[in-house]
């Protein structure tokens, strides 16, 4: 699971494992200056008792998660309420404008 350093930039969602096996999923807070290491907010992982808290991962322990294209109001509904969990009040404007333009278009079209 390895990624050239420049590929990765704050705010980059993450999937990796930690060296004592457990998978972790969240997004990058900060980048090491030398392009090592990230410090990454876990948003969910095998280990629950980092659930929420901002460690330290090698880029060769990560992988970036692929940027999604959102098809249906399920998804993003399911977005924002990953934005909520994760105190992300920027994603979570900008997941809101995009349901509510969903909704202004299904209701033009009814």
């Amino acid at each position: 699971m390895s990624n050239q350093p420049s590929i990765l930039k704050t705010g980059d969602w993450i999937k990796g494992t930690l060296l004592t096996g457990e998978l972790v999923i969240g997004y990058i807070e900060n980048l090491d200056a030398k392009g090592n290491a990230v410090k990454a907010k876990i948003v969910t992982s095998d280990n629950k008792t980092i659930e929420g808290k901002t460690i330290p991962l090698l880029n060769r322990q990560i992988k970036k998660i692929p940027d999604t294209h959102i098809k249906n109001k399920e998804q993003i509904q399911f977005l924002i309420d990953l934005a909520l969990e994760t105190g992300d009040e920027e994603w979570f404007i900008e997941l809101t404008t995009k349901l509510n333009s969903m909704r202004e278009l299904a209701q033009g079209v009814s």
